[in-house]
């Protein structure tokens, strides 16, 4: 089927647009109309995507489904999916729908949210489908808008504050990358993402303002696009928007915050980091190791300390996103592979951790861990339900998120068995902040009498959390479904990366030796 991608990417954004045109007032009808409209699309938007798994090939390792045509200015637009962003395009139609669905308590302005939402899946599938480092750079930024939107107008007490340190953050980030790209561009000549990933940029080491660069252009431009990705990731110590933005953002934005927008970073460092600047990301290699274990054990630290449950669990997701880092930098089979398992695992459990901060937050409108207590003895179902994600989030064995870190941790110990030691010490505290939570939040007698009247989960909510559940369990006992569509696409990320190393090294020799 040609235009499959675009189909996809594209479907949301025309919903948006209906909504605006045709849409009209704020009365019930109105709304449920929004509602609806948006269920309808981002459904429809998962179906289609259905396609392309389907007819995706592991075993072919190079750019599947690829469309190219001109754009504006000579620009082009291309798109196009392999082995390691495939599974991303999947996890973000699979988490749209149940946003929407989570969002149908909303009230205010709910034509607006719900275009937000649509205009900000259609970006975010378009930051995964890139083969332009133009149209890349334009969805990723562009994604900012909505969700800067969602917080900023949707949010908390807080709200304006925390939309606009996400903003800046996260924009100014992507500054260097875009210095980057325009150096990449007058170097290589194109922008297409399939040329650059095999043109060799200089890694001849040189001087400025007597700052010895080793590994040249590469190194820079490396860090240009690791400021960008960091951020986005995020990872310590640039990690600060994170919790602030979770605690704001409505529950719909938290989820889509934590379960797809922090996804892009780990996407950004295997589709542009590692195989364009292989001699790069060999020099900053120790560092990245070292700055992710230390994420992983003090946020962990700092999620023990916390009193909001949204601040926890963002925490929470800093330290697990230091997993991601480590396995990608790892540069082996089971660190990368650990790496995407990790993300896409996250995306269900962290996602489904937030959905379940909002079904209490819609009956007690607070958040602070000490107003609730006991809740098992009015609401069976959700403390099943959260039992299952606080297990998920720890790591057990039979859940999906044991996988993720055990294969980052095997990767990243044949590297540096000192890095893999620390970051195991944040496996015992991931189970210390998830298992104190659910203790004080559930567990226990139910004292307060503001909980007497608490009802359990509704069969709306019930239905929102089966499918996360089902990927949890499935993933967790039955991983190949994610590592035989990555293996391969992985296996030649890093034979790639091994031999460009290798070719830069020795070009590098051979420079030195005629000097």
């Amino acid at each position: 089927m040609d235009n499959l991608l675009s189909i996809t990417t594209f479907i949301p954004a025309i919903a948006a647009a209906i909504l605006a045109i045709f849409l009209r007032g704020e009365d019930a009808a109105a709304q449920r109309s929004a509602k609806w409209v948006a269920l309808i699309a981002t459904s429809l938007t998962f179906i289609v995507s259905i396609f392309i798994l389907v007819g995706f090939d592991p075993s072919d390792t190079g750019f599947q489904f690829v469309e190219e045509r001109q754009w504006l200015l000579g620009l082009k637009y291309k798109m196009g999916v392999d082995g390691i962003s495939v599974l991303f395009v999947m996890l973000t139609t699979f988490i749209m729908p149940l946003t929407i669905a989570a969002s149908w308590g909303v009230t205010k302005r709910v034509k607006e949210y719900m275009i937000a939402f649509l205009i900000l899946e259609t970006l975010m599938l378009g930051v995964f489908m890139a083969l332009d480092l133009v149209l890349f750079y334009l969805f990723f930024e562009a994604g900012l808008i909505p969700m800067f939107l969602i917080i900023g107008i949707w949010g908390g007490k807080e709200r304006i504050y925390a939309s606009f340190k996400f903003f800046l953050y996260t924009f100014l980030g992507s500054v260097l990358m875009l210095v980057a790209m325009v150096a990449m561009f007058s170097d290589a000549g194109t922008t297409d993402i399939v040329t650059l990933l095999n043109h060799q940029f200089g890694s001849e080491s040189f001087s400025i303002l007597g700052i010895h660069i080793v590994g040249g252009m590469q190194t820079l431009m490396f860090i240009a696009f690791f400021a960008s990705f960091a951020v986005k990731m995020p990872m310590w110590p640039v990690h600060t928007w994170l919790p602030d933005a979770h605690v704001q953002a409505p529950t719909a934005g938290s989820v889509v915050l934590a379960a797809i927008l922090l996804k892009m970073g780990g996407y950004g460092f295997l589709r542009f980091s590692l195989p364009m600047f292989p001699v790069g990301a060999e020099v900053l290699t120790p560092l990245i190791l070292w700055m992710s274990a230390i994420a992983i054990v003090y946020t962990s630290l700092v999620a023990l300390a916390q009193e909001d449950m949204k601040k926890l669990i963002a925490y929470s997701s800093v330290a697990h996103m230091g997993y991601v880092t480590m396995g990608i930098f790892a540069a082996n089979q089971q660190g990368i592979d650990g790496a995407i398992f990790q993300m896409v695992s996250h995306g269900f459990i962290s996602g489904a951790l937030f959905l379940c901060v909002g079904v209490i937050y819609d009956r007690m409108h607070t958040r602070e861990i000490d107003a609730y207590g006991g809740l098992v003895n009015r609401m069976p179902a959700y403390a099943l339900i959260f039992m299952l994600f606080t297990m998920a989030n720890v790591g057990l064995p039979g859940t999906s998120g044991f996988i993720g870190e055990f294969l980052t941790l095997v990767g990243v110990f044949q590297v540096n068995t000192w890095v893999a030691a620390v970051a195991t010490v944040g496996v015992i505290l991931s189970a210390a902040y998830a298992l104190w939570l659910y203790r004080r939040v559930v567990l226990g007698d139910l004292i307060k009498e503001s909980l007497k009247s608490i009802t359990d989960m509704t069969g709306r909510e019930r239905a929102i959390f089966a499918p996360l559940v089902v990927m949890t369990l499935l993933l967790g006992v039955y991983p190949s479904l994610v590592t035989d569509i990555t293996g391969p696409a992985v296996e030649a990320l890093i034979s790639n990366y091994d031999t460009a190393l290798a070719e830069a090294h020795s070009a590098n020799q051979l420079a030195a030796a005629q000097h």
